[in-house]
């Protein structure tokens, strides 16, 4: 029996985790600049957000179509409810805050093109950009409350997966952060007491 997610699982989730904390540091940092570096930090931060829902389509068509090992280690019920709410809402903020973002690009009174990573045209949403002054400000004000509660959201179950992991390597031994980890052991080095 299959113990471990794939290697294309693993490569996109930790290529996803470092993107999605990255552009949470930018995302904060971007509003104490001004001029051309925020501009700069701007456009990098789309960059991100861009490949990371990208990659985020990606890893949801491989997890359909490649389920998930079967977990091994003891759980009650309803810490296996609580882990498969945690894994849908990361895809929703994963695939929701890339959209709100570049749903508030495409109102944005600025009307500022998005080269990702300074190379690659990336279009405005066209329905959103042909929208009349005051739909545009309805759907960037929609838009902006949802990305700041994805982001805040998610970096608070980012603190919640982060400390889950740890909990089942440190305290449980149960063998589940391996199963994720490239080269850590995915069976248990003890009994759940």
């Amino acid at each position: 029996m299959r113990t471990r997610y794939s290697a294309v699982a693993m490569v996109l989730h930790w290529t996803i985790a470092v993107l999605i904390l990255a552009n949470l540091l930018l995302g904060w940092r971007m509003g104490y600049l001004k001029g051309m570096a925020q501009f700069d930090m701007f456009q990098l931060h789309k960059s991100i957000g861009i490949t990371v829902l990208v990659l985020s389509v990606a890893r949801l068509a491989w997890r359909l179509l490649n389920p998930p090992p079967p977990t091994v280690a003891p759980m009650k019920p309803w810490e296996h409810r609580v882990a498969s709410a945690t894994h849908w809402f990361f895809y929703v903020m994963m695939i929701g805050m890339p959209l709100t973002g570049w749903a508030m690009v495409s109102v944005s009174p600025y009307n500022i093109p998005t080269l990702l990573w300074k190379t690659i045209p990336w279009p405005h949403i066209g329905v959103l950009h042909s929208l009349d002054a005051a739909g545009k400000a309805q759907v960037e004000a929609i838009g902006g409350g949802a990305h700041l509660y994805l982001a805040l959201g998610g970096a608070a179950l980012i603190a919640l997966h982060v400390a889950a992991a740890l909990k089942h390597q440190f305290i449980m031994r149960d063998g589940v952060l391996g199963r994720m980890v490239p080269g850590l052991a995915s069976t248990p080095t003890a009994n759940r007491g």
